[in-house]
């Protein structure tokens, strides 16, 4: 039973991420479309479009749904899920294997973080913490791992909880690693473009014996609004194979531990896990 309802979460949620790729490649997409091209009774598509309005990533004018390209859309989990796919799946591998048996750890709301889910199953006596709503659907139904997960106030935006509640039950633990995630990497600093989530990655890192910065080769030299962390606060640093060279020895000559994931490409000899 709770396969199947994963299941069929999942294919929700897969349906509605479509209908935002469609409404963000076409910016105005009339409702009738939708209808056609999803196959979908009016009232699903509804209750779809209302979930997607909610989280600020699309609108609705009459009978038009068009894209909505803010601060929110881009940060949103669905949005994110579709982005670098093989690279977050490359650099989670590697984080895994950072992962020893009876290791208490900490993922955050993150789309990379979440990648490592499929990886700690086989590691005996874990504990993950975590105050993703997704990655507690996800670890819940496995026996091998104990699973803490964080309340507090949610957000549909990043499908976590953040806030009060959820930093003061942080701070009453002590966990070995945190894996933290960020939206921009500039000059030598971290970024984030939402405060309540960065209180909340802030908090998973002071608890932690050991930081891990998981960040996609995308993500350098870009920007948002708020400063998370210095890049010399995290024990490692973990990218992908397309990060700029000349950047990733800059990083190294100024003292940062840069892992790099090769990501398994057509041709290149290396096949997926």
């Amino acid at each position: 039973m709770m396969n199947a309802l994963l299941t069929e979460g999942q294919a929700l949620s897969g349906r509605r991420r479509g209908i935002l790729d469609y409404v963000t490649e076409h910016g105005v997409v009339p409702v009738a479309d939708l209808l056609k091209r999803f196959s979908l009774s009016r009232a699903s598509i509804n209750r779809d479009l209302l979930v997607l309005c909610a989280q600020g990533l699309v609108r609705r004018v009459g009978t038009d749904i068009t894209a909505l390209p803010n601060i929110s859309a881009a940060g949103s989990v669905m949005y994110r899920r579709g982005q670098a796919v093989a690279e977050k799946q490359a650099i989670a591998t590697l984080a895994a294997s950072m992962v020893s048996q009876g290791d208490t750890i900490a993922l955050d709301d993150s789309t990379t973080a979440g990648a490592m889910a499929d990886r700690l199953s086989d590691i005996a006596g874990l504990t993950v913490v975590t105050n993703s709503r997704g990655l507690v659907s996800r670890l819940g139904p496995c026996e091998t791992v104990g699973l803490i997960g964080l309340g507090g106030r949610y957000s549909p935006t990043f499908d976590a909880f953040v806030g009060r509640i959820c930093e003061q039950a942080v701070r009453s633990m002590r966990i070995n690693t945190a894996f933290v995630s960020a939206a921009a990497v500039s000059g030598m600093a971290v970024y984030h473009q939402v405060e309540d989530i960065i209180q909340a990655k802030r908090a998973l890192m002071d608890v932690a014996d050991c930081r891990v910065l998981l960040a996609d080769s995308r993500k350098f030299d870009t920007s948002a609004m708020n400063r998370l962390a210095l890049l010399s606060e995290f024990d490692v640093v973990i990218t992908d194979d397309g990060i700029d060279p000349v950047r990733a020895g800059l990083l190294r000559d100024a003292g940062i531990a840069l892992k790099i994931a090769d990501v398994p490409r057509p041709g290149s000899g290396v096949t997926p896990d």
